[in-house]
């Protein structure tokens, strides 16, 4: 079973930054899979916010934080970074890691993974 922790998240200014990494527990792996990051925010559905396949690197970014947010692998195969800049109060979230073996391309749906951490609070104030 794959376990996913996610940390990171805290209280920033707008027009900060914080790093989130999504780690995969108990020595798994993630060479095979897709890595997505969601975020849900009170009152809203989840909402995928990027994702990478870790084997070929393919990335996605929504409009929203297209060219603030970076996504990327970790050398151990089993972390994924999701560096986020020029952070704006609606970026405000709980901030959530996935993982799925093959999910479809393009933007990163909920229901299309299996595995999901905990989540970690993204508060950015104004």
């Amino acid at each position: 079973e794959v376990q996913l922790v996610e940390s990171g998240g805290g209280l920033v200014q707008a027009g900060g930054s914080l790093r989130l990494s999504c780690a995969a527990a108990s020595g798994f792996t993630f060479d095979s899979y897709t890595i997505a990051w969601f975020r849900q925010a009170p009152g809203k559905e989840r909402e995928g916010v990027s994702c990478i396949s870790y084997s070929d690197g393919y990335t996605y970014y929504a409009d929203s934080v297209k060219g603030r947010f970076t996504i990327s692998r970790g050398n151990a195969k089993n972390t994924v970074y999701l560096q986020m800049n020029n952070l704006k109060p609606e970026d405000t979230a709980v901030y959530y890691c996935a993982a799925e073996p093959d999910p479809p391309l393009g933007v990163p749906t909920a229901h299309a993974y299996g595995y999901w951490g905990q989540g970690t609070q993204v508060t950015v104030s104004s």
